[in-house]
């Protein structure tokens, strides 16, 4: 474990793992100071807290390195191209990020981590795993860029888990030099946050640092062959295998589907002629292909740990997805009304349109430089109808007109709060009994809302209204 007694840090960011890095590390005796951009109410609160534990903060200046600094901490968001990075490059200074430090603080004997990143499906993937585990009998937790800051979870001392499932972003990965995961998984590879990469080269290989130094298993989308390369690629462990999950037939060493089961050929005695039944499509909520690789990959690293088949099964079952997510908000009139707001790029949307055979799209919102007409080619021959929202809804619309000209389309020029209630509406009159109306808007939210979270509350609260008035 590092010593931290007497250094000076500087910690990037105000933001939920910025404090409890700075907190942590105060706590082992740096000296911190604390920097943000900011000077806004909230940011003055936690700064008074922060200030009246003894730590330095400077509000309104991100750029310039505090003297002395010894070691620049960043939150996840901050661009590695940030002013104070670059001050802190040619004073010589190192810069990591929040995982790097939980990564430094464990001890000898800390609980070891099964970690998964992806540009899609990260959040549901942990919280399988980590339902999976309990169920096995496991202490565990879902930690890391599900929400609870992984810097804390560590202080808790080596003895309090068992194993940690760990969610991780591009962002974490690029500042954790060190990590070296129990198992790891890239769930899939699909252009996004490009603007903070920098291209998808350096996307795609800061998703695979998560592989570095894997001890018992790599995890791969076998349908996604650029996670494939990325184990390729990995300085691993010597004897951790490279193992694939598909929702097809599985070949040896991998996971995959059989007659609506899923099977492990990966950890079994004999991969050649063996097959391990893990559980039924139909234990996956929901039972959507993208959720059920999802259920794959949490499958296969808890294989990895040496968790027995009837676990996986137990942990799929209990395990309920968080709301937003493929969310069956009611029926109304025979259609059936999903909130998918957690789709928020256009990879996501593909595989919650798949998952239905005749669907009214609700889709729309910030665009963040994506194009649509591959996602709306794939998507045009189950679409019944099309409503448009927000402020990149152009973009959807031309491609629909290039991609599916006789699918009907309702472009909602509005951002009110009652556009939602409209969309919805609109998305009644064109849906037939047997449809589903989804909202996966394939965009970013902040043209409309808060966060995806309140633009799938206002979908569900407009269902809710239309199931009233019915």
């Amino acid at each position: 474990m590092t010593s931290w007694q007497g250094r000076n840090v500087t910690v990037a960011g105000l933001g939920v793992s910025g404090v409890s890095a700075a907190r942590a590390l105060a706590g082992l005796g740096a000296a911190v100071t604390v920097v943000d951009g900011g000077d806004g109410e909230t940011h003055r609160a936690r700064a008074a807290e922060l200030a009246d534990s003894g730590m330095s903060v400077r509000l309104g200046d991100a750029e310039t390195l505090p003297e002395g600094t010894d070691l620049v901490v960043t939150s996840p968001g901050w661009k590695p191209s940030s002013p104070l990075f670059a001050a802190a490059a040619a004073a010589g200074v190192d810069v990591v990020g929040d995982v790097e430090i939980a990564w430094r603080l464990r001890g000898p004997d800390a609980a070891p981590w099964l970690a998964i990143t992806g540009t899609n499906g990260k959040t549901t993937t942990t919280q399988m795993l980590a339902s999976i585990l309990a169920a096995a009998g496991l202490r565990t937790a879902a930690v890391g860029n599900i929400g609870t800051p992984i810097v804390d979870v560590v202080l808790e001392g080596d003895d309090a888990y068992d194993v940690l499932a760990v969610e991780l972003s591009s962002y974490q990965l690029h500042w954790a030099p060190s990590l070296r995961a129990h198992s790891a998984a890239v769930l899939n590879l699909a252009p996004d946050h490009l603007d903070w990469h920098g291209s998808m080269e350096a996307y795609a290989a800061d998703k695979g640092r998560i592989y570095e130094g894997n001890q018992v298993a790599c995890v791969y989308n076998v349908a996604d062959k650029a996670t494939e390369d990325l184990v390729r690629e990995a300085d691993v462990e010597e004897g951790c295998r490279a193992i694939g999950f598909t929702l097809n037939a599985p070949a040896p060493s991998q996971l995959g589907v059989v007659d609506g089961i899923l099977v492990d050929r990966a950890f079994v005695p004999d991969r050649q002629k063996q097959a391990q039944e893990l559980a039924e499509v139909a234990d996956v909520s929901p039972p959507a292909p993208h959720n059920i690789a999802n259920a794959l990959a949490a499958a296969g690293l808890a294989r990895a740990f040496g968790v027995q088949a009837t676990a996986v099964r137990e942990g799929l079952r209990a395990f309920r997805p968080d709301a937003h997510r493929i969310e069956h908000i009611a029926d109304v009139d025979g259609v059936a009304y999903i909130d998918d707001s957690k789709a928020t790029n256009t990879h996501a949307a593909q595989a919650s349109l798949a998952a239905y055979e005749s669907i009214v799209w609700v889709a729309g919102g910030l665009a963040k430089g994506a194009t649509f007409d591959e996602l709306v080619a794939g998507a045009a021959a189950r679409l019944r109808g099309v409503v448009l929202i927000g402020a990149d809804r152009a973009l959807i619309r031309e491609a629909l007109a290039r991609h599916a000209p006789e699918v009907p389309v309702v472009d909602l020029d509005r951002t009110d709060t009652g556009a939602m209630s409209e969309a919805v509406r609109q998305a009644a009159r064109l849906a037939r009994p047997g449809d589903t109306v989804l909202m996966a808007p394939a965009c970013a939210s902040m043209d409309m809302f808060t966060n995806y979270n309140k633009r799938g509350d206002a979908f569900a609260a407009a269902v809710r209204e239309l199931g009233a008035s019915a």
